[in-house]
């Protein structure tokens, strides 16, 4: 069950946060930003032991029955990287996106 979706830009702030219920959105906010400094410390910690970063495999890090929900998720957001008027790195402000996110919430809840 899908509660809370979020794009994070490389540089770890959101471009997009989206949560059911929305007075819930600043947890979801903190969580997102606390598990984003758990990876950024196994990347650190894996980077200064490996030689090939390559090597950088993280783990499952959906569950595989929620495949078809990231594929539409990844979708939509590759929808909004292809808008010549969208510039990398802003905030997601796209209602086609915002919309696909809230049916993809609806239909899991």
């Amino acid at each position: 069950m899908a509660v809370c979706i979020a794009v994070i830009a490389k540089e770890n702030y959101p471009l997009y946060i989206r949560s059911t219920p929305m007075e819930s959105e600043l947890k979801f906010h903190y969580m997102v930003h606390t598990s984003l400094d758990v990876v950024d410390e196994k990347i650190s910690t894996m980077g200064k032991a490996l030689v090939d970063q390559r090597e950088l495999y993280l783990g499952l890090l959906y569950p595989t029955e929620d495949y078809k929900m990231f594929r539409k998720l990844h979708n939509s957001y590759t929808d909004v990287m292809c808008n010549p008027f969208y510039n990398p790195g802003d905030r997601i402000q796209s209602r086609a996106f915002d919309s696909m996110v809230t049916s993809m919430m609806i239909q899991v809840c």
